[in-house]
């Protein structure tokens, strides 16, 4: 009987075990959450809030620190704000989790322009990308509510991934499209619920995750492979508006290291000196005067596969003639032997 009890609770354990909750979004993705870095951290209670200082971030513009959010612009037009880590960070893998919210009281497609989460080397350096500088280098993860064109198929909010050696300009007019890397569609903006994006960089592979549906759950959103980023940059996130606003708030920032084995020849590289690059697609220092940027695998891929479409419908009409010449010429020569 005390081993048909023991089965009992052990098979309950298991069961529990099986249909237990989900990880919390607080939680990696992977499911490891012992590595937590404080210094390159944001969470409450937010030291310094109601202050012009903070310890470990600096901010600019119309930032505002509360005991509740960091709020980067208020809901009123023409404002810019963003918060950066002044400590650079050395992490060769590593996970941040940032806990977000985007509201206001404009109805749908009147409000903007969004938020901008960023790893570059410099930093509190306003400028025309949601409150940033433009052609920055390093990695951005674009939250862009408002579509500049009106031509679009995408559907807003839209998340979308930027790698840059400085060379490239954000085009706001085409919402970015020339210089993404990838993206997708998120309901995002004036949620009842909470709001979170993961970014991951481990190993040359960037993804990003978004749980924004209060499933406290993760859903991919952008993976790419061969990204290339160098180490001593810095975190930060900005926002901006312009005729249209929103009010874009920051609750926590949480970065995570990442525990993972590298190859005996990483050793050797000095990470500090790698260029900004994704190594399968076309570096962005060789689209200098290419205003498309097209590095990325984007309208230029289309334009690639317009022109082999193209070469291959002339080759077709060119063997189509030649072929009708041939047959022609065949029949007038059968002709003569009749």
């Amino acid at each position: 009987m005390a081993a048909g009890a023991g089965g009992l609770v052990a098979a309950a354990a298991l069961l529990l075990a099986l249909v237990g909750p989900r990880p919390a979004p607080a939680e990696l993705t992977d499911g490891n959450s012992e590595h937590l870095k404080r210094e390159h951290s944001l969470m409450k209670p937010y030291q310094g809030a109601g202050s012009a200082a903070m310890p470990l971030w600096d901010f600019q513009g119309s930032t505002m620190v509360t005991s509740q959010y960091v709020r980067l612009t208020p809901d009123e037009r023409s404002r810019e704000g963003s918060i950066w880590n002044h400590v650079p960070c050395y992490l060769k893998d590593w996970e941040l989790h940032v806990h977000f919210k985007i509201h206001g009281a404009g109805k749908k497609n009147l409000h903007g322009d969004g938020l901008a989460l960023w790893y570059t080397q410099d930093r509190l350096v306003p400028g025309p990308v949601f409150g940033s500088k433009d052609k920055f280098h390093g990695l951005a993860i674009f939250l862009d509510t408002y579509p500049n064109d009106e031509a679009t198929e995408r559907v807003f909010p839209y998340i979308s991934a930027m790698v840059n050696n400085g060379s490239l300009t954000y085009d706001h007019s085409k919402d970015g499209r020339w210089t993404e890397l990838a993206g997708c569609s998120a309901d995002l903006r004036n949620q009842n619920h909470d709001t979170f994006l993961a970014i991951r960089y481990s190993r040359g592979r960037l993804t990003v995750m978004t749980d924004v549906e209060d499933k406290n759950e993760w859903k991919n959103c952008i993976d790419i492979a061969g990204v290339h980023l160098p180490t001593g940059y810095f975190f930060g996130a900005s926002a901006g508006t312009g005729d249209l606003s929103d009010n874009h708030d920051i609750i926590s920032m949480k970065l995570f290291q990442l525990m993972v084995e590298h190859p005996a020849e990483d050793e050797t590289v000095d990470w500090t000196k790698i260029e900004p690059r994704v190594s399968l697609l076309k570096s962005p220092k060789d689209n200098v005067d290419d205003p498309t940027g097209n590095f990325r695998s984007g309208p230029l891929t289309g334009w690639k596969v317009f022109l082999l479409l193209l070469c291959a419908l002339l080759g077709i009409i060119i063997c189509a003639v030649v072929g009708a010449v041939v047959f022609q010429k065949r029949q007038e020569r059968n002709k003569r032997f009749y």
